[in-house]
């Protein structure tokens, strides 16, 4: 198992947005084994690569009876329904709040090998995706909260033991596509 050091919130890497794949080798193929055995071990629905500290366009996911990983991927929002719900991320452990998301998405990208998939998503696996590719974009799903309730989740933040105003300090190795750095 190659369970990694998931970033927390105050960390640069996860307000970056992250680059395209270029190459579909044994590197990319690690990061996603890495992605799935973290976000396995976490418990989480999905898993993005800034997460770990790469900054790459790679999300795993496991949810709704789906599971799997998208490299670069997009995705495009069917119909115009909306929904409401509780949306939590493994980078603000331990807290959740109410969120509002597309119901319906189609995503689009590759698998580890650069064969193209494609995944309809409705409900929990489109939450999923949504909230993944944001975190691509260097976005939070804190951003998508209403300011009254972004308000409140900010110094919910600030009441955490894990949070101390600053990016996180990691004590273990990082990701080796990362090139190094911490």
């Amino acid at each position: 198992m190659t369970v990694q050091p998931i970033r927390l919130f105050g960390d640069p890497v996860l307000r970056s947005p992250a680059v395209e794949v270029g190459d579909f080798d044994a590197e990319l193929r690690r990061l996603v084994k890495d992605l799935w055995d973290t976000m396995g071990e976490a418990g989480g629905a999905g898993l993005a690569a800034p997460q770990l500290g790469v900054g790459l366009r790679v999300f795993t996911y496991h949810c709704d009876g789906f599971a799997g990983h998208l490299v670069n991927p997009t995705f495009d929002v069917v119909g115009d329904e909306y929904q409401e719900g509780l949306e939590g991320c493994l980078s603000i452990p331990g807290l959740a709040w109410d969120c509002r998301r597309h119901r319906r998405v189609i995503a689009r990208g590759w698998n580890m090998y650069g064969e193209p998939v494609e995944v309809e998503g409705t409900d929990l696996l489109a939450r999923c995706i949504q909230h993944e590719t944001d975190h691509l974009d260097g976005v939070l799903f804190l951003d998508r909260l209403d300011e009254e309730t972004r308000k409140r989740a900010m110094a919910e933040i600030r009441q955490q033991s894990w949070f101390d105003g600053s990016a996180p300090t990691l004590k273990q190795s990082p990701h080796p596509l990362f090139g190094g750095a911490n």
